[in-house]
């Protein structure tokens, strides 16, 4: 048994090997030439040097794709369909793509190689994706691992977004990172605001982005952003409102919130936030504001696993177990849920049990 797995674990190190010595040979022994890309049957067209991910040559163009994780293959958000040039369908793709995708050539932008002409298809709103760069004006510690930073707009210096929908962070070089990436983030400022964007960002252990924002960013520095995108923003409807998130997923739910009170919204809505420890919880002064300010809003935090020395007298246990035993009229409302896959799956399992239409949920998974 010792010998197989012994086996076992060297195969799989002759593989990782193996794959890496491709990847590095594809990158800088093969010679692919410049290809052609074109977009839409011509609407765009543009020749780029092979080898390099079709996400990252769009990129370039300024034709900007949404991909919440910087082209890792991680997220499933950079869908692109492929006529012709895109080379093979891979394992790395599949899971994010239904039957139907496959079948009507769907692939994901960041994991094909241009390795010659490629045509591809993507809805024509991405050609007004724009380009910004901004000026760091504040970063504020909310826990000992969330940060809120703002960014005043230079050029242009406005920006129209729905509340709710993110944008993509230019990374640049620093320390040991010696290429330029980027990252996605939920905005939470709301759309009110045209001169300004906010993220609330938690610290990723070796995160390139979170570790630039949370050891290197700091107030005056120039960057750069994609947006806005997504479809996660409060739709017009007379629907009662659940929202719930955890740790940095409140910051659309902040943005939305804040327009509420800007409109002073009859809507009712209740905001359950979850955390591990009181010390996990922040902007209460701001959600008890929000209280005041928006006609029918309630905001329940709930902690999991509060330590003794805080003498938390709330809600205590996972943000669904909450959900589940103080949610009102759950049929009849719509929810917007922010957080982990694994977090929202429980969430949307929770909202379903007590009778919500699939259809009446609405989230932004953090991938």
């Amino acid at each position: 048994m010792q010998e197989i797995l012994l086996s076992s674990v060297v195969i799989g190190a002759i593989g990782a090997v193996l794959a890496v010595f491709l990847e590095l040979a594809d990158r800088f022994i093969a010679n692919y030439g410049e290809c052609r890309i074109d977009i839409n049957d011509g609407k765009r067209e543009f020749v780029v040097e092979g080898g390099g991910h079709l996400l990252a040559a769009l990129g370039s163009q300024k034709i900007f794709i949404p991909s919440a994780c910087g082209g890792r293959g991680s997220c499933g958000y950079c869908k692109v369909r492929a006529s012709s040039g895109a080379g093979p369908l891979l394992p790395t793709e599949t899971p994010w793509l239904t039957p139907e995708e496959i079948a009507d050539e769907v692939r994901l932008s960041c994991q094909i190689k241009v390795r010659e002409d490629i045509r591809i298809r993507i809805p024509d709103e991405l050609f007004s994706i724009r380009e910004y760069t901004g000026q760091v004006e504040k970063i504020e510690d909310l826990t000992h691992d969330i940060k809120e930073i703002r960014i005043r707009l230079l050029d242009p210096d406005s920006i129209e977004f729905k509340t709710g929908q993110y944008m993509q962070i230019t990374v640049p070089e620093y320390g040991d990172v010696d290429e330029s990436v980027y990252r996605a983030y939920s905005m939470s400022s709301n759309e009110y605001d045209t001169s300004h964007v906010e993220f609330i960002i938690r610290y990723v252990p070796e995160g390139i982005c979170t570790t630039w924002v949370h050891r290197f960013m700091t107030v005056g520095e120039k960057v750069v952003l994609n947006g806005p995108y997504g479809e996660f923003y409060l739709r017009d409807t007379d629907r009662p409102i659940i929202m719930i998130a955890g740790g940095s997923g409140m910051a659309p739910i902040k943005g939305m919130l804040q327009k509420m009170a800007e409109d002073r919204n009859p809507r009712p809505a209740v905001f359950f936030f979850g955390a591990a420890t009181v010390a996990d919880l922040y902007h209460l002064d701001l959600m008890a504001d929000l209280q005041k300010r928006i006609p029918d809003f309630k905001f329940v935090s709930a902690v999991s696993s509060p330590k003794p020395e805080e003498k938390w007298e709330g809600e205590t246990g996972l943000i669904t177990e909450v959900v589940d035993r103080l949610a009102k009229n759950v049929p009849d409302s719509e929810a917007y849920l922010c957080g982990s896959p694994g977090m929202i799956d429980a969430c949307i399992k929770v909202l379903t049990n007590n009778g919500m239409p699939q259809e009446q949920i609405f989230y932004d998974k953090f991938s």
